[in-house]
């Protein structure tokens, strides 16, 4: 089964903008400044990215998550959302409101306003687009409820708590994460993607198949059904798919066919359905 979400790896052009923007507008502080090893980019098969420098920061009141960001340019044709794979970390934060205005006129531009969900006003969220043309979800709950298990907000800024994967085939998602570490399926409710709808130029009314795919940890899975104009991410020889490109989870039975990370115990790598990298920490 999968356990907590621990790590988004993404690329970035710039990890000076990635660490001023995380730092002044999330709180979000270093950990580490490293370089990329050899067996990183040999298990992600981005071998170009073999010694390239890469940045790590978690949120301020907590060690038990880090946004890792690796120096890469930004593929041109890369429109976030539009894509199959990895398209956005969704962050708990204490007051999705305030965080709207602290990030006005900040290098995050806001691509979906605080707005309750289609399915529950009790939960809260806004979009936005960051300095490594990532989407990030920041969403605060009212109150619990029923049949989702949720962190609560440590700090103003916490931890991604869920993922949002894209792809053609609900079932193929959903049957791929339940039979391959055993996480239930989830029921299928339609919602609105406003920043979606956006990308793809119609009503922010539209809805879409979604399923939230619960995990150990109090983290989830967001699975999406995409439309028929959303095709597989490009991905250059050697380096990582753009946007996001691995989500680290904890594990606590590593399938026979992953691949080991060398130089890094416990670690290993695989790849997903719709081509995206999931990478497992093994519990002991």
């Amino acid at each position: 089964m999968l356990g907590a979400i621990r790590s988004v790896t993404l690329s970035a052009p710039d990890l000076a903008a990635v660490e001023q923007a995380y730092g002044e507008c999330l709180d979000y502080r270093v950990t580490r400044r490293t370089k990329v090893s050899a067996g990183e980019a040999a298990a992600w098969q981005a071998e170009k990215l073999a010694g390239r420098p890469q940045l790590v920061m978690s949120p301020a009141s907590a060690d038990d998550f880090e946004f890792r960001f690796i120096e890469q340019a930004i593929d041109s044709e890369y429109i976030p959302l539009t894509t199959y794979g990895w398209n956005a970390a969704e962050i708990i934060v204490r007051d999705v409101d305030a965080m709207a205005r602290r990030i006005e006129d900040s290098p995050f531009k806001v691509v979906g306003e605080p707005r309750n969900l289609s399915f529950s006003d009790d939960i809260r969220a806004m979009q936005i687009l960051g300095p490594a043309s990532e989407i990030v979800y920041l969403t605060e709950f009212k109150q619990p409820v029923p049949g989702l298990s949720v962190p609560d907000a440590r700090c103003d800024v916490d931890r991604t708590f869920i993922v949002i994967l894209g792809g053609k085939s609900m079932h193929e998602l959903q049957d791929y994460y339940h039979e391959t570490f055993g996480v239930p399926r989830a029921p299928v409710v339609e919602s609105r993607i406003t920043t979606l709808s956006k990308a793809l130029g119609v009503s922010i009314e539209t809805q879409y198949p979604i399923a939230a795919m619960a995990l150990d940890g109090e983290s989830l899975i967001e699975v999406d059904e995409m439309p028929a104009q959303v095709g597989p991410r490009r991905r250059e020889d050697g380096l990582l798919p753009p946007g996001i490109a691995i989500v680290g989870f904890d594990c606590d039975a590593v399938p026979t066919n992953a691949t080991p990370v060398e130089g890094t115990p416990g670690r290993y790598i695989m790849e997903g359905p719709t081509g995206e990298l999931i990478e497992l920490v093994a519990r002991h």
